[in-house]
């Protein structure tokens, strides 16, 4: 019984930590897919997270919060476009730009709203617990004893795997991303959908950062995001574009996370620097491992310009 619940733990604690890199990587997945190249996703992490905690700390309303990361997600994801599709920045510069600046004024504006470098304890969004289901050994905690964002990215993933691959919508969106000129030779208003696109991508990785805020630790910190914007881009290329496979990379991270945490917890005697790397390195070897074999949208990274060939 101990090991089982052990497992059972452990397994839990896999899908919290893959939760906010699911949500960064779905919203990186809609981006890239459009041929907008989104290095940015570590700054709509860390900008769902203040704005969510800021929200919940003046209201008291964790849902509120919710809401209002997905504005400020909206906004980011807003000027990464403004920045790639209409002034044709390059993209891995805007993004980087994105990054610096949403760590500079989250780290400025706390100290402003919170009188400090972090909030106290936030009122966070409950599991919902679902009779019966929640008492079956192993994947009743799992599946049945879980918060809305979990209920949600699950919604979200087959949602997205539907809208790409069976809706015209997402045909046209695959389209912008693989050949550009020929959907717009087809009617299609290219800088409108990768707009829509980059849109959706701030709002889906904020709700990363928000339930960092209100599920996982329930306040605010400076550079909470801690790199899991840059593992959410690795969990793309190593999924391959697609939101099945994409997820469950993020699965397999925050699986490594997981383990890392429980071994410093056994106080095994090795250095703890070693095992904070373990999830980054696992990432850099999935993409090692994964070079020439995962082909990116062909004009990912390519800013388009009407009447180019």
């Amino acid at each position: 019984m101990n090991n089982l619940n052990f497992f059972s733990d452990y397994l839990l604690a896999s899908l919290h930590l893959a939760v906010p890199l699911a949500f960064a990587t779905l919203g990186g997945l809609y981006s890239e897919r459009s041929g907008i190249l989104n290095i940015a996703l570590e700054g709509m992490l860390l900008t769902g997270a203040f704005t969510s905690a800021a929200a919940t700390f003046y209201t008291g309303n964790p849902w509120l919060g919710m809401f209002t990361a997905l504005i400020a997600g909206s906004l980011v994801g807003l000027l990464h476009g403004f920045l790639s599709i209409t002034l044709r920045v390059d993209q891995l510069v805007s993004g980087l730009a994105i990054n610096l600046v949403a760590a500079g004024i989250t780290s400025f504006l706390a100290r402003i709203v919170f009188s400090g470098s972090s909030t106290q304890r936030l009122p966070g969004i409950e599991a919902i617990n679902i009779p019966v289901l929640a008492n079956i050994p192993l994947i009743g905690t799992l599946l049945f004893q879980q918060d809305i964002f979990v209920y949600l990215l699950l919604l979200l993933i087959a949602l997205t795997t539907y809208f790409l691959f069976h809706t015209s919508f997402g045909l046209t969106l695959r389209a912008v991303g693989e050949y550009p000129q020929a959907a717009d030779t087809s009617g299609v208003k290219v800088p409108l959908v990768r707009y829509c696109a980059v849109v959706i991508s701030g709002c889906l990785a904020s709700l990363g950062g928000a339930y960092l805020t209100l599920v996982q630790v329930r306040l605010f910190s400076e550079g909470m995001s801690a790199g899991k914007g840059f593992i959410a881009i690795a969990a793309l290329i190593f999924g391959r574009w697609h939101p099945i496979g994409s997820s469950l990379a993020c699965l397999l991270f925050g699986a490594t996370e997981a383990l890392q945490l429980r071994i410093q917890a056994l106080g095994v005697n090795i250095p703890y620097q070693f095992l904070l790397m373990l999830p980054y390195a696992i990432a850099i070897l999935a993409l090692v491992g994964l070079a020439g074999k995962s082909t990116p949208p062909k004009a990912l990274g390519i800013p388009y310009q009407k009447g180019n060939r």
